[in-house]
């Protein structure tokens, strides 16, 4: 199974017995809307919504954070998730959040997963049937994780790549330019903006084109390659809140790169703690 699938191959495959759809939308804190409205007023025949703020640790004050394996597992279960499902997840937005759920699935060792080309808008503006309303209750499945800790980094492990000066890993940052230099606010109230010593800016909507479908592998291997990533360093990817970080991780696997780890407390985490330095530019 492809990493990004296109809408013709979905429309292809909707109503296969193996196959499970995800609205994985989000919405940002200043922005109105929100995912569960959204959802009820048209997604995909089949689809289900993968709440990344329910599927979260939530004993944390940051937002959707990684779970453990067991909540993770309990909550996809009863979702329909097995071990044998092919899951495709896609966005309202087109592509923001849809790689989180890929990226989440395959930190918990299941690979058969795929983000839709373009999301919602790209499905819609080609005439595809969308429903209305609550989806159908799923029938519970039994889903087995398999964590992959290497695709996962902390604020210990960034405060490190910091401290060492960047050279052994890069950063990445997928905010906007503004809120990486510190001359943008941040969207979530009293968090300032800046980035981490060291890293680099691939603002995340960057990685699609002006139709709104992720760029070619050269596009994007030119474009990571520009801020110096290569074969031999490791490569983490941040973001305000671990959302599209993992659209970072997705273009670079697109482009061919090997898969980086994402930082999943990003800025809002770094940003919070007194301790840690900020730098704007």
């Amino acid at each position: 199974m492809r990493n990004v699938v296109s809408t013709e191959w979905l429309a292809g495959e909707l109503g296969k017995p193996d196959l499970i759809v995800f609205d994985c939308s989000t919405y940002l804190p200043n922005e109105p809307g929100n995912k569960k409205d959204g959802f009820q007023q048209a997604h995909i025949p089949g689809a289900l919504l993968f709440d990344i703020d329910v599927i979260a640790d939530t004993e944390t004050d940051l937002p959707h954070m990684v779970p453990t394996a067991g909540r993770f597992a309990k909550l996809v279960g009863r979702l329909g998730v097995s071990n044998a499902s092919r899951i495709v997840f896609y966005d309202q937005h087109g592509l923001r959040a849809s790689p989180r759920g890929w990226w989440m699935m395959r930190l918990f060792g299941h690979d058969q997963v795929a983000v839709l080309d373009g999301g919602l808008p790209a499905w819609k503006r080609e005439g595809r049937p969308v429903e209305a309303g609550d989806a159908p209750a799923p029938s519970p499945a039994v889903f087995v994780p398999d964590f992959r800790a290497e695709k996962l980094r902390g604020i210990g492990d960034i405060k490190r790549i910091v401290r060492q000066g960047g050279g052994a890993e890069l950063i990445i940052d997928a905010r906007a330019k503004g809120r990486f230099d510190g001359t943008a606010p941040e969207p979530r109230a009293g968090l300032p903006s800046g980035h981490m010593p060291g890293a680099a800016n691939v603002p995340v909507g960057d990685i699609a084109g002006p139709d709104g479908l992720i760029k070619s592998r050269e596009a994007l291997h030119a474009m990571f390659a520009a801020v110096g990533v290569d074969d031999t360093r490791p490569v983490v990817t941040s973001c305000g809140s671990g959302v599209t970080a993992c659209v970072l991780a997705l273009g670079l696997v697109e482009a061919g790169f090997p898969e980086p780890a994402v930082y999943d407390g990003s800025w809002t985490e770094w940003a919070l703690r007194p301790e840690t330095p900020k730098v704007t530019s």
